[in-house]
């Protein structure tokens, strides 16, 4: 291990350290229980969800957005 480098191992579910995780649920949805012919037939799916997700801020907020966080006061 280099030095200055240390491995912090987290549980398999930490939703208050890893906000995206509660998002997946969100993602998977129009994909469950679906075949599709190619890969790319699949990232076409998943990459429009993402950016259908990015656009309702208030769906992201209200699952990722722990009251806690200290909130940006300039954005970038």
């Amino acid at each position: 291990m280099p030095e200055g480098i240390r491995l912090v191992f987290l549980p398999a579910y930490t939703p208050e350290l890893q906000p995206a995780e509660t998002l997946w649920v969100h993602v998977d949805e129009p994909i469950v229980n679906r075949h599709f012919q190619t890969l790319d037939d699949l990232d076409a799916v998943v990459a429009d969800r993402c950016v259908a997700l990015a656009n309702d801020r208030d769906l992201i907020r209200g699952q990722a957005g722990f009251h806690w966080w200290p909130k940006r006061t300039n954005p970038i």
